[in-house]
């Protein structure tokens, strides 16, 4: 799939004023993408804002040392996210996903866009520029720079090989592929150091984080003759570890290293009762599709939802949903 960015070079050149939006509790393809694209519009001379509907997050603050992303409400009101020319929605399609940004993105006069890359999408009333095939949106950013003629420094390649790693799971992933190393080839040459990333990522974690994941997986269980393993988070575990939510990031994932199991997820209890599930398969279950069962979305390998508590009553759901998948034939 080819994305045809001319409409979009237009609008660039067209305005002068930016508001960059993701989803909620961004990852590093959404922040990523974020500051990858704010720095190449700073590069055409653009103002530009990043609004989220969601803190960035402590591991990925290196990212952003200047503090660029901003909470709606808390650094930018409604009104100054209101005042630009173009408001661009990145690795996410969804009403769900930008939260109370949404009071903002219903109610501009502004350009509205989407750069996206995934299959579950909403009608955000924007102009489209989705390839499900991508590996990362940063995948689609570094391509959107190219098409701009912006000849990338490391200043904007880092964030976007951090986006592209961590959507590939460090390159492991089944959505990796020839385009993915070549983008992520380019951003070496850039000036990227991958070691450099990968140990700001994945190698700082802290006591409270690993406190968090041994008792996290030690409720691991594994159902379906040995096909389905999960596991929760209470918000007891956060107030006993000192963990953030935030550390929860890629839990679900060391499930899926358990042998023989084909699926996986994760139930997260939040603050205000509902239940965060992050849902993961090596190959043959959609969890997309059982995500948008209950108002979530993503990839056919990697998707979540936000379901109403008690965390028993989710964990019911999901259970069910997830057997019914593995009871459909393969294909």
């Amino acid at each position: 799939m080819t994305v045809d960015w001319g409409p979009l070079a237009e609008i660039i050149v067209e305005n002068e004023r930016f508001v960059i939006t993701s989803h909620v509790r961004p990852d590093a393809d959404a922040l990523g993408s974020e500051l990858g694209l704010a720095r190449i519009l700073d590069r055409l001379g653009k103002q530009v804002r990043i609004v989220n509907p969601s803190a960035t997050p402590d591991h990925l603050k290196f990212l952003d040392p200047e503090g660029r992303a901003v909470k709606l409400r808390n650094g930018v009101t409604i009104e100054q996210a209101l005042d630009t020319d173009v408001h661009l929605i990145v690795d996410t399609s969804a009403w769900q996903q930008i939260a109370d940004v949404d009071a903002v993105f219903r109610k501009t006069t502004a350009r509205k866009v989407v750069i996206d890359h995934h299959v579950s999408s909403d009608d955000l009333g924007a102009l489209e520029f989705k390839d499900t095939t991508a590996s990362a949106t940063g995948v689609l950013i570094t391509e959107l720079a190219e098409a701009l003629g912006v000849e990338l420094t490391e200043h904007e390649a880092v964030p976007l090989y951090a986006a592209i790693a961590t959507d590939t799971g460090w390159f492991r992933f089944s959505n990796t592929e020839g385009r993915t190393m070549r983008t992520a080839a380019r951003l070496i040459d850039c000036g990227v150091r991958p070691n450099l990333v990968y140990q700001q990522l994945y190698e700082r974690s802290s006591l409270s984080r690993l406190k968090l994941h041994g008792c996290v997986l030690s409720r691991v269980a594994v159902e379906f003759d040995g096909r389905l393993a999960h596991t929760f988070v209470l918000q007891a575990d956060f107030r006993q570890t000192g963990a953030h939510p935030s550390d929860t990031e890629d839990l679900v994932n060391d499930c899926l290293t358990i042998d023989g199991v084909a699926c996986a997820f994760i139930l997260v209890e939040q603050r205000n009762g509902q239940i965060k599930a992050s849902l993961r398969s090596r190959t043959g279950v959609d969890v997309a599709a059982i995500a948008e069962l209950f108002g979530g979305g993503g990839h056919r390998q990697a998707s979540g939802a936000m379901l109403p508590g008690p965390l028993a009553t989710a964990q019911t759901r999901i259970l069910q949903a997830m057997h019914a998948a593995l009871q459909e034939p393969a294909g």
